[in-house]
């Protein structure tokens, strides 16, 4: 697209045991001093790494969290985002399911500790009414239905913004 670098990226819907979302507060690198959003756990695919693998690593590394089932590619998206140049991503955005607990920041590089100023579990019901931005748009609509269940039997193509 248009000859820019791309980041493939893995995003994690993460519930837990009550249906809650495990959702990070950050801001970006090309605007630190920026209005931060809410988004799911996640992040770039690295060399040799499969999007599942990536999508582990990023559960583990920005969670704590080690026990957890991963589950089905729900959504992809695909936009350009400065990082801190124009950068097409990539995003698969992956189910997965853990009992829940506190997470835990140790695993944290130094961009993320100057960048992630909150992580936390939310209900669907607190997406719906939330004044912040949250990525992806209508997570809490998006939610509905891989709350009840109902997954798709193929990836759906979410739209940038």
């Amino acid at each position: 697209m248009n000859g820019l670098p791309e980041r493939p990226t893995a995003r994690v819907v993460l519930l837990d045991r009550q249906d809650r979302i495990l959702l990070m507060k950050g801001r970006l690198p090309s605007r630190p001093q920026g209005e931060g959003a809410w988004f799911t756990v996640g992040g770039g695919v690295e060399p040799g790494e499969t999007m599942a693998e990536a999508a582990i690593r990023e559960i583990r590394e920005e969670t704590g969290i080690l026990d957890f089932d991963l589950g089905p590619v729900l959504w992809r998206r695909e936009g350009v985002m400065r990082l801190p140049t124009p950068t097409l991503l990539r995003e698969c955005y992956f189910l997965a399911r853990c009992e829940g607990a506190e997470p835990d920041r140790a695993g944290w590089n130094a961009l993320e500790r100057e960048l992630i100023d909150d992580i936390r579990w939310w209900r669907r019901q607190e997406l719906l009414t939330t004044p912040d931005r949250v990525f992806p748009p209508g997570l809490a609509h998006l939610l509905e239905d891989v709350i009840a269940g109902r997954l798709p039997a193929e990836p759906a193509v979410l739209p940038w913004m």
